[in-house]
Order: structure tokens, then C-alpha cells, then sequence
């Protein structure tokens, strides 16, 4: 009963309670006791206790006087600010593999996570979303179960899930961690349309004498260059590697893309031609200053 499902699973059955419910008592209670009518059956049939209306109803009645204040027609002021000219950012959650519709289905999120959810979500014209920047590490890493083919099990996984801190900020769990896998990358170009990319923690690279990249999958017989339909699938598929040297030496702290190693800068070419989309903006360290903005990118125009 706890999490984002639950929520979506209200929301599609037209049973939810907004945060512009909270403005109306009266629909809030109305809403809250059907919600929990419906909700006890379920608790009952697994032998939990039951929620206590009106002591929920007060919990929510005095949440909704602190949000009251807060909640606004969001839409409208978007809409408002990109007529009146202004800079809007907006920042996706989770990733393409995690979206409902076009991940790794049912390892997914409950929401659409491609740039095409930031529409839907904000009620913004796609029209009016004048660039779309893709961020991705310079490996892979997944959290929880579904298909990951380029996981590594071995030495260099737990290197890079202990170098790039590769753990859940909430609860601490264990990033899955693996070579980079151009094809997932290419597939997120493909649905995003990213304007360029985003090439995160570098540095976590610097110590390997060879760096691989899969290029595509082999499965089933057969040798794909895009994502397969069904996680199934995708569980069977094979990488395909091209390994490229490593560099040796460290990349942390640097702010110029010249003053890259020559492996380094080679290594972003190399993902810039196999995902189809340029790097503007690449990572050396957790700071924020440890980022590198390449000049004459669309990173470099959207930042003036």
C-alpha cells in the first residue's frame, strides 16, 4: 500500500485525491471515505487493522491547511512564464528504461520518465520545450530486479559501485553497476530526442587499463542493434564489447575538455558516434565545479 504504484493505481481508476482537493473540506471528506471504504476491504483480506476515519480525516484536514497556501494552477504559471519569455528548466526523474510504456516493462516506474512526460505532466505544448538535454554516467548502473546486460559481477563491478558511491541516497541499497551500454543510450537518443548528452562521473574511469563499450546484443541467434521487445528478451541478449584503452591517469577536477587525457577525449568520441547524439557537458568529480561545458555545444548556448 506504500509507494508511487498504489498512487498511480488511484490515479487510473479515477479515485485519487489531489493536492487541489485539499482545498475544499467537504470534497476531501467525501473522497477520503471512499478511499478508505475501499482501502480497509483490502487491509482486512490481509489481516491488517483497518484505518480509523476520523482520525485519518484529521491528519489530512491538518496537512491541508499547511499546504493550502502552496498549491497553485502550475500549468498556468508555466504556460505564463515561457509567454513572458522567461528561462524554465525542468528536470526529469528515474529514466528511460523506468518509463511505463517504453522500459524494461514490468521493471518499471508507473509514470511516463521520457522528455515526453514533462508535457503530459506540466501541461506545457511540446512546442514549447526548446531543448532536451539526456544525462548519462559513463557506465551503467540499474537499481532493484529487471534485465542488465552489461552488468558486472565481478572485480571491477564492485570497483565501480564502491569509487562512483553507486548506492541509493534514501535507502542505502546497492546500485547494480556494469560497462556502458551504448545500445540503452542510443535507444533514450531515439525517444528523447536529445539535443546532447550529459556524461557524468568520468573520473570513476580513470584507474582501468581497458575500457569496454557494448556496442549491441547478441541473442537468441540473432545480433541486435536496438532494444528488444519484452524484458525477457533483453534478459537472454548477450553484449557486444568493443574495448578501448584506458587512460591512467585522472581526469578529477578538470574543466576543460582539452586538458583530457587523449584516451578520455577518444572514449567520449567514441560514445558520441555509437549514441548519435553529442556530449555538451561532462562530469569529472561530485562537485559542481568539476564539470567540463563544451564550447559552441547547446549546453554552452543554453548556459549564456
Amino acid at each position: 500500500m506504500r509507494g508511487i504504484g498504489p498512487a498511480y493505481e488511484d490515479k487510473a481508476s479515477r479515485t485519487g485525491i489531489r493536492a487541489g482537493d485539499l482545498q475544499y473540506p467537504d470534497l476531501l471528506r467525501e473522497k477520503l471515505r471512499v478511499n478508505i471504504e475501499e482501502k480497509n476491504l483490502e487491509l482486512i483480506s490481509m489481516r491488517v487493522p483497518p484505518m480509523d476515519f476520523d482520525s485519518t480525516l484529521d491528519d489530512f484536514l491538518g496537512e491541508a491547511l499547511q499546504l493550502k497556501p502552496f498549491i497553485r494552477d502550475t500549468a498556468t504559471m508555466i504556460n505564463t512564464a515561457t509567454r513572458d519569455g522567461k528561462t524554465v528548466l525542468i528536470e526529469g526523474a528515474q529514466g528511460t528504461m523506468l518509463d511505463v510504456d517504453h522500459g524494461t516493462y514490468p521493471f518499471v516506474t508507473s509514470s511516463n520518465a521520457t522528455a515526453g512526460g514533462a508535457a503530459t505532466g506540466l501541461g506545457l505544448a511540446p512546442t514549447k520545450i526548446t531543448g532536451v538535454l539526456g544525462i548519462a554516467k559513463a557506465y551503467t548502473t540499474r537499481v532493484g530486479g529487471g534485465p542488465f546486460p552489461t552488468e558486472l559481477l565481478d572485480d571491477h563491478g564492485a570497483y565501480l559501485q564502491k569509487r562512483g558511491n553507486e548506492y541509493g541516497a534514501v535507502t542505502g541499497r546497492p546500485r547494480r553497476t556494469g560497462w556502458l551500454d551504448a545500445t540503452v543510450v542510443r535507444y533514450a537518443v531515439m525517444l528523447n530526442g536529445f539535443d546532447a548528452i550529459a556524461l557524468t562521473k568520468l573520473d570513476v574511469l580513470d584507474e582501468f587499463d581497458e575500457i569496454k563499450i557494448s556496442t549491441s546484443y547478441r541473442c537468441r541467434g540473432d545480433v541486435l542493434e536496438g532494444i528488444p521487445y519484452g524484458a525477457n528478451v533483453l534478459a537472454d541478449c548477450e553484449p557486444i564489447y568493443e574495448t578501448l584503452p584506458g587512460w591512467k591517469v585522472t581526469t578529477s577536477r578538470t574543466t576543460n575538455f582539452d586538458e583530457l587525457p587523449p584516451a578520455a577525449k577518444a572514449y567520449i568520441r567514441r560514445v558520441e558516434e555509437l549514441c548519435g547524439a553529442p556530449v555538451a557537458l561532462i562530469s569529472t568529480g561530485p562537485d559542481r565545479t568539476e564539470t567540463i561545458i563544451r564550447e559552441g555545444s547547446s549546453m554552452h548556448e543554453w548556459m549564456k
